[in-house]
């Protein structure tokens, strides 16, 4: 499987993306809003590559986690998140640091949903951010979705703050 968009290459995440993925996963500043990032250890990073690979084996996963390459360099990741709820995928983004403001995120997320919608049929998509995600709201809002509410309650990995999230949504017609 490979999505491409006129920029990017999206991938399924795999071992021998290790490098790439602790040039983000590792860095707190690059992922301080993030509930999943950053990772704590290289080890760590490994586990989470591991883990990805063997959902993505399975015959109805409940998550699919990208990588996103620009050239042939990693500079992100895009996932897509199930969980039991095969009526809408909620979206799920991270880009290097040193890449932010070229609207990579948002061509990322672009592309895992036209796969999606073509492939799987599904046609609601969702995403969440810290409240103070600023840039992350600008992307869901770039992507045409709306506000859809907020609640307290999460827990970024980088902070033992309670934080507020938002909530986006956009449903496509069939």
């Amino acid at each position: 499987m490979e999505i491409t968009t006129a920029r990017l290459r999206i991938v399924p995440l795999k071992e021998e993306h290790f490098e790439g993925v602790c040039g983000y996963a590792l860095d707190e500043e690059n992922a301080r809003m993030m509930v999943f990032f950053p990772k704590a250890s290289r080890e760590e990073v490994g586990e989470f590559i591991r883990a990805a690979e063997l959902e993505m084996k399975k015959p109805q996963p409940d998550y699919y986690e990208f990588s996103v390459f620009l050239g042939e360099e990693i500079i992100g990741g895009v996932s897509m998140f199930f969980e039991g709820q095969y009526d809408r995928g909620e979206l799920g983004w991270i880009i290097r640091k040193d890449k932010w403001g070229s609207g990579y995120a948002g061509e990322a997320a672009v592309g895992l949903m036209r796969y999606f919608r073509e492939k799987h049929g599904i046609n609601r998509f969702i995403a969440q951010c810290d409240s103070e995600n600023t840039s992350s709201e600008r992307v869901m809002k770039k992507l045409g979705m709306s506000f859809a509410g907020a609640h307290g309650g999460r827990k970024n990995r980088s902070s033992d703050e309670e934080r507020t999230e938002y909530l986006y949504e956009i449903v496509y017609d069939n």
